[in-house]
């Protein structure tokens, strides 16, 4: 027989696993608060240091394909006072833009190999685009101007200086020419990955096509013509 739980056993119970809920979930906002905003000090003197505050590795399967490089510039403006205290910022620094592939979602399912033609045709995920890498330490340029800029006005044009390259960078990265041009590069790479080790086993003469999806989507179900390469197959079907 079955030993009857009291409804006070039961209420004890979920009392608990709320408070061990309520207490990780408060103790993972302390960290996430103190990681973000809690200045850290040296213990004896209370000085502020240059220290990492937290380090994670993880893995990645992803294969860095491009990269995109430059300098930009970016402005800002900043009114306070009613509309009477205005003040501009314009600033030009280096950027980056990285490119990649993610090689673990290419599976059996996404190679397919014609004997015919000793070709083998890789159907891959489409070219990711990384966060903008903005390298304000390498300013080569801060024209700030204003009749009166303020410290708390100061902090406003830097933050808004940095958005700005950001989403700059962004777009000039996510424009339909350097995905293109992306994309030839990744594919290239992939090619010349995927040949090595076929190589290496004596399949020197294999040809290697790699496909991304929206070339893909322009066969509406035909099977690749891996006899000739991808853009002559295209061309020929337009």
């Amino acid at each position: 027989m079955a030993a009857h739980v009291r409804p006070q056993a039961i209420r004890l119970g979920v009392a608990v696993v709320l408070l061990i809920a309520l207490a990780f979930g408060g103790w993972t906002l302390w960290r996430h608060y103190e990681e973000k905003y809690t200045v850290t000090t040296e213990p004896d003197s209370g000085q502020a240091v240059t220290r990492i505050i937290t380090a994670r590795l993880s893995g990645a399967s992803a294969l860095k394909v491009a990269s995109l490089s430059g300098t930009l510039q970016a402005t800002a403006s900043d009114v306070r006072g009613f509309g009477w205290l205005r003040s501009d910022q314009v600033v030009k620094m280096p950027y980056s833009v990285d490119y990649f592939v993610d090689l673990g979602s290419i599976g059996e399912g996404a190679l397919s190999w014609s004997a015919d033609t000793r070709t083998l045709v890789v159907d891959a995920p489409d070219v990711t685009v990384a966060k903008p890498n903005i390298d304000e330490a390498g300013r080569t340029l801060v024209q700030t101007s204003g009749l009166y800029v303020s410290r708390e006005a100061a902090a406003a044009l830097a933050q808004r200086v940095s958005a700005v390259a950001q989403t700059r960078a962004e777009r000039e990265a996510r424009s339909p020419e350097r995905l293109a041009q992306a994309r030839e590069l990744a594919r290239a790479n992939l090619a010349r990955l995927l040949a090595a080790p076929l190589a290496a086993a004596g399949e020197g003469d294999v040809r290697v096509v790699v496909t991304f999806p929206a070339e893909r989507g322009r066969r509406d179900g035909e099977r690749w013509d891996v006899s000739a390469p991808p853009a002559e197959v295209l061309g020929n079907r337009r």
